[in-house]
């Protein structure tokens, strides 16, 4: 499984892959955050804190992250590799393992440098250091585990077809399912008595209580459970290849 990770790591960044995906993810945040041409803006919001990165965050993960996921299983698919790699002494479970995982840590490592945004709304303040730094601990663990499950639903749909097109398209349906669908759900007025549990299902419910900085276990276990599902069902796939 290592092995595997390391080689999905490496193709990241020993191609223009990885270094897109973080340099094109900060630029967009950049001008989201920083510049005249974002309503949006920083500077012009009034407020020292990071509520408009994690709105927006989410949103340009729902695209990013099928982009960097689509080609994992596909590409296998596609150079037939994978009837190699599933015939090598490693189960479904850890080849899916390695695969996500590189995919996760590719992620982190976009996330990582935006924490130079709260080194700089921590000095740009009217007094210095007046930042809620414990709340935006408590929004970057919640942007976190949005990431782990929206890569483990990027996996899965990698898995299901051998076309990258169709798996970024159908990770990016999944995705937006989960982040807004379950709330779109909910406004139906058939469903108005069970409007709540209908929200709970979906991410956004959970990630936005997160993203004020409130780490309930509920919304841990959430996240954890759904991205372990979907790495299950991907690896109930790879275990149907394997037959």
């Amino acid at each position: 499984m290592i092995a595997l990770f390391k080689k999905e790591i490496s193709v990241f960044f020993s191609t223009l892959i990885g270094y897109l995906i973080i340099g094109i993810f900060l630029l967009i945040n950049s001008i989201l955050l920083w510049s005249d041409f974002s309503k949006m803006n920083i500077l012009e919001y009034g407020y020292a804190d990071m509520d408009i990165f994690f709105t927006t965050a989410p949103l340009l993960f729902l695209l990013f992250i099928p982009a960097v996921s689509m080609r994992v299983f596909t590409e296998e698919y596609a150079s037939g590799t994978m009837e190699t790699l599933i015939t090598k002494p490693i189960t479904s479970f850890h080849i899916v393992l390695g695969k996500f995982l590189a995919v996760f840590v590719l992620i982190l490592f976009t996330i990582i440098p935006t924490l130079i945004y709260v080194v700089s709304i921590y000095y740009l303040g009217e007094s210095i250091g007046n930042l809620d730094l414990a709340g935006i601990l408590g929004s970057y663990i919640g942007l976190i585990f949005l990431c782990a499950l929206f890569s483990s639903v990027s996996i899965y749909a990698s898995s299901i077809s051998s076309n990258q097109i169709i798996s970024f398209v159908l990770a990016i349906l999944l995705n937006a399912l989960f982040y807004f669908g379950f709330d779109l759900f909910s406004e139906i007025s058939f469903f108005q008595n069970i409007d709540l549990a209908i929200q709970q299902i979906g991410v956004s419910f959970h990630y936005d209580r997160m993203s004020k900085g409130l780490l309930r276990f509920t919304d841990v276990v959430y996240f954890l459970s759904f991205t372990f599902l979907f790495i299950k069902l991907t690896e109930l796939v790879i275990i149907e290849k394997r037959a």
